[in-house]
Formats: C-alpha cells, sequence, structure tokens
C-alpha cells in the first residue's frame, strides 16, 4: 500500500486514476478545485476510508504543500485543457498549467516524494509532417496550451536533474472513455461524437474530416501512470509518447461511432479550427521499453466500451 496524491481528481483523467488507485488498495488524497472537474466524478469515493479530498487551487503553493504532504507518488492531471480556449486566454493557461505546476513540483520536491509523474500532451509536437511522432523530435507548439505542456516539461526535467526528484512525462494522445465531459463546447471529438450519435442528432467535424489522430483509451492512460510509478529511476527525467501507435481520420472516426451507435443522423461540418494540427500518431515504443507498457486496448474496444458507459446515461 502506497499513498497517491492525485491533482485534477474530479477530471476525467484523475477520476480514473483515483478509482484504479483505490481498487487497488492504495491511500489517495485528491486535489481539484472544480474548474472544469466535477465533484459526481469522485462522488463514489468521498465515503472511502481510503481517500481523502481537498478542494484548491494548484496556483495557491501552500495548498500544494498540503496536498503532498505524506506522498509517496504524485499524479499531476491538474491543468486547463483545450487547444482553442488557450488561444483566447493564454495568460490564463500560463498561470494555472506553469504556475500551478512549478507548485506542484516544489511541493513535491519538499515532500520528497518518490516519484512525480505529470501529464504532457501530443500538442508538444505541433503540425510537422513527419509521422510518427517520435520523443527526440524538436518540439514545435501551435498554441498556448502547447506552449505550457512543454515547459512543464522542461522544468520537470531541471527538478530531475538539479533537485533529484524523480519526474516523469506523459504526452497523452487524444484520450477518451468514461467520465470525459461531452457538454463544453471545448470538449473532446469522441465525447461529442457518441452523445450526439446516441441522440440520433448531427456532430459537427470541423475541417475537411480527413485529418487523423492516434486516440488512447484512458485504461491505457491509467496504465502509464502507474508503470510509470514503478518504472526504474533510469527512466525518470524523460517524456513519453502515450498513445495506440495506431490513426483514423475524423471521417472514419465518425462512421465507427454511428455503427456502434446504430444511430441514422450524419455529420456536418465547419470550419477548421485554429491551432489543430493535421495528423497525429504516436511511436510508442519508447514507452513500452521504458515502462513497460503493453497489452494496449485498441481504439475499436474502447469506442466499444465508451458508447456503453454514455448509453447507459443518456438513453
Amino acid at each position: 500500500m502506497a499513498r497517491f496524491t492525485v491533482t485534477g481528481c474530479c477530471g476525467f483523467i484523475g477520476s480514473n486514476l483515483v478509482q484504479a488507485l483505490l481498487d487497488a488498495g492504495h491511500l489517495v488524497t485528491g486535489l481539484d478545485d472544480l474548474s472544469t472537474g466535477f465533484k459526481e466524478n469522485i462522488e463514489a469515493f468521498l465515503s472511502h476510508s481510503s481517500f481523502s479530498f481537498i478542494e484548491g487551487d494548484i496556483r495557491d503553493p501552500e495548498l500544494c504543500s498540503v496536498a503532498c504532504d505524506g506522498a509517496d507518488y504524485v499524479l499531476h492531471q491538474a491543468a486547463l485543457g483545450s487547444v482553442p480556449r488557450s488561444l483566447e486566454y493564454p495568460a490564463l493557461y500560463n498561470s494555472v498549467n506553469i504556475g500551478g505546476t512549478l507548485n506542484m513540483l516544489n511541493a513535491a520536491r519538499d515532500a520528497k516524494v518518490k516519484r512525480f509523474v505529470f501529464a504532457s500532451s501530443s500538442s508538444v509536437y505541433g503540425d510537422t509532417a513527419v509521422l510518427p511522432k517520435v520523443e527526440t523530435m524538436i518540439p514545435n507548439p501551435k498554441s498556448p496550451y502547447a506552449v505550457t505542456k512543454i515547459t512543464c516539461e522542461y522544468f520537470a526535467k531541471v527538478y530531475n536533474d538539479a533537485y533529484r526528484l524523480p519526474t516523469i512525462g506523459l504526452r497523452y494522445f487524444n484520450v477518451f472513455g468514461a467520465r470525459q465531459n461531452p457538454a463544453s463546447q471545448y470538449a473532446a471529438v469522441i465525447p461529442k461524437f457518441v452523445t450526439a450519435f446516441l441522440k440520433n442528432e448531427s456532430p459537427t467535424i470541423f475541417g475537411d474530416g480527413a485529418q487523423t489522430r492516434d486516440f488512447t483509451y484512458i485504461d491505457n492512460v491509467v496504465m502509464a501512470n502507474l508503470k510509470a510509478c514503478d518504472a526504474p529511476l533510469s527512466s525518470c527525467g524523460v517524456s513519453y509518447n502515450i498513445g495506440c501507435g495506431g490513426r483514423i481520420s475524423l471521417n472514419q472516426l465518425a462512421q465507427e461511432i454511428q455503427h456502434l451507435t446504430q444511430s441514422s443522423a450524419v455529420p456536418t461540418y465547419g470550419p477548421a479550427r485554429a491551432g489543430d494540427v493535421r495528423d497525429s500518431l504516436a511511436d510508442v515504443r519508447l514507452a513500452e521499453t521504458c515502462l513497460g507498457l503493453q497489452n494496449l486496448i485498441q481504439l475499436r474496444d474502447g469506442l466499444a466500451k465508451t458508447v456503453d458507459w454514455y448509453r447507459t446515461r443518456i438513453l
């Protein structure tokens, strides 16, 4: 049994991590300011004897210290997401994503945690034509959101090297699954598609739909976080691609979800969104070698599980 701190615990990824950790018998402290997460995501855990919840902001350094006190491992998921929204509010993203992460790094260092695992993003690669994306590629961010993620990677490496705080970054590629919010105008494409088709409504595809993505089922991301905690110290100070190593166009994705939901609705098309990359595909060999990532759930199996989860909540 170990003690974990999970920031962003009320969010999509954070709440799934909390569930996995509690199921494994660990002690968990969750931190979230509820700005984008939902307390209902952790409602089932609030009465759990091994879980404690702190409502607060990672921009508060004292609160970060309280959250990390006694922790063996920190899984730092708290951040503002969405490329389009970051283009509207770059200063806010800088404050939360970079400033908040720096607070958590300081708190984890002072608490002498064994491992600091944090959420980065495939957006750091930008829109280069080279596929698949390999960790040795030079970052080329296209949005303030992407800038915050690569900056956090640099800070984490410095804390690993200069302060001996073992850090591992996980570059998530388009994560999807249970508890992902479909309601926001900035919501990810899969929950938007799934909920629209389940309601027999037409989802919107921005651009021509030929753009491709490497979609990553949530269970793969949970596994990556847990594997990162147990990986050897030689694996630290590095950020790893967390994807499936396959890609699908948004047009094909819509067809797949339409089939799974048995919907008669068809997509509509809108203008391409600023900051979006054209194609994305992860090379996951480094994560397989250094973190032991294996037996990944592939897109179609993950989509079927995701549709089943949303169906119980919509129909």
